[in-house]
């Protein structure tokens, strides 16, 4: 869990980055969509939670560095017994400064008319134009407002400036507390990963396959998927974001699986591929070999130092050698690569950023160089093949063969942790756990 102090943290290191003539304005995510009476559950915005841990919508926070009144300013819902009975307890002002911290909490209806009095004296304005209609009006009213009273004296800011980069930035680099949690997030997850192959068998529907994941994430405490599970037998395998998972899985089909839980707002990703029945055929047994040398050579190569990129063109060179040792691509390796010859069976990248979002937050390059690997960032390492029976040329018996092999990967001081250890992955390892 993380604590209030670390969310303290984050805000001082952020009102640092900004300075005394910056002040931040952030949203929470928007009030979720009912239908008729049915009530979905909410997810708060990442960067929102990220600096308050506050999980209720209807919310504003600013964040105004060297603010006599106070610094970190919430705006949010009132107390309210009657709709706390039907939807459940609010914080109210008191609750936010009592749990969350806040210098100062006012009731969400008083952001337009209190709002001047917090830009005032500011040069910059560091918020995200264009997400949010409603707000950018309240804001945009707010900065009219001051400039109006120029020759009063009145200092209105001068520029807007996208705050999500300062914090996405810092969400790249996890905190102990973090990386605890996305430990849990991915012992979860593998649960979920062991239980399917365990109980897969020919003739079941990929949605039953799915309900044994779900539970295994539920009954450990990750209520909530970090994404829509993916749960393809045969040619389902060989779709990248097949969401569908209704098809009969049948004797001799290969069955990918990609589902990650989500423990206390931070996500893992996991994919894992297996035989319905147990046994690897010849020939996904060759595919998965291929696959899997890729996916540990990039695993190792996840360490500090390492430029984004170059766990990529790792596995797209295995990758590429495997396909012309078994007969899939023909050619010189180098020209085959340069041709992209391989994007037919492998087409997507070998990973990304994990944390509060599966795709998490964080630039790739910085200006015109690639981000270097550093210490507490995670990524996932994630090659695959896909043979769909549609690929031209190529021999029947090795149609409807997709394999992707994911693994949730710390950067450590002196290599790299696999948090998704725990999920077999070698031919042995899964066969042996399907025959037991």
């Amino acid at each position: 869990m993380i604590k209030m102090a670390e969310f303290a943290k984050r805000r001082k290191q952020l009102m640092q980055q900004v300075g005394p003539e910056g002040v931040v304005i952030l949203t929470a995510a928007p009030s979720v969509a009912r239908n008729h009476y049915h009530e979905y559950p909410y997810r708060q915005n990442s960067d929102f939670y990220y600096l308050t841990g506050f999980q209720e919508p209807e919310a504003l926070l600013v964040i105004a560095p060297k603010r006599k009144g106070g610094e970190f300013i919430l705006f949010n819902r009132i107390r309210d017994r009657e709709m706390e009975i039907w939807n459940g307890y609010r914080a109210g002002q008191a609750g936010a400064c009592e749990i969350y911290g806040a210098d100062e909490s006012f009731p969400i209806q008083e952001v337009a008319m209190r709002l001047p009095e917090l830009l005032e004296g500011r040069e910059k304005i560091y918020y995200t134009l264009g997400i949010d209609r409603e707000n950018d009006e309240i804001v945009l009213t707010a900065l009219n407002q001051l400039r109006a009273k120029i020759r009063n004296g009145v200092q209105a800011p001068l520029e807007f400036i996208d705050v999500r980069p300062i914090i996405h930035d810092m969400r790249l680099l996890k905190s102990t507390a973090e990386i605890d949690l996305m430990r849990k997030a991915a012992e979860i997850t593998a649960d979920g990963h062991i239980r399917a192959m365990q109980f897969c068998k020919p003739g079941m529907n990929e949605s039953q396959l799915e309900a044994e994941v779900m539970y295994e994430f539920q009954r450990n405490g990750g209520r909530f998927c970090a994404y829509t599970p993916i749960v393809g037998g045969g040619a389902n395998s060989c779709i990248l974001h097949y969401v569908s998972n209704d098809s009969v899985i049948k004797n001799g089909d290969i069955v990918l699986i990609d589902a990650g839980c989500e423990y206390q707002y931070y996500a893992s990703d996991v994919t894992r591929t297996f035989p319905a029945n147990g046994k690897f055929s010849g020939e996904q047994r060759a595919i998965y070999e291929v696959v899997l040398a890729a996916q540990l050579a990039g695993i190792e190569a996840t360490r500090p130092g390492t430029p984004w990129p170059d766990v990529e063109k790792l596995t797209v060179k295995i990758i590429t050698q495997g396909l012309v040792d078994i007969g899939l691509l023909k050619g010189n390796v180098s020209s085959l690569i340069e041709q992209k010859a391989y994007f037919q069976f492998y087409m997507h990248k070998a990973g990304h950023w994990l944390g509060l979002d599966t795709h998490d937050a964080g630039r790739y390059k910085v200006g015109d160089d690639w981000r270097l690997l550093e210490t507490g960032m995670v990524r996932t390492v994630e090659p695959g093949i896909y043979i769909s029976a549609d690929i031209p040329g190529v021999d029947k018996r090795w149609h409807n063969i997709g394999v992707r092999i994911e693994d949730d990967v710390l950067v450590t001081e002196n290599g790299n942790e696999v948090l998704s250890r725990k999920v077999p992955k070698t031919v042995a390892e899964i066969e042996s756990l399907m025959s037991a």
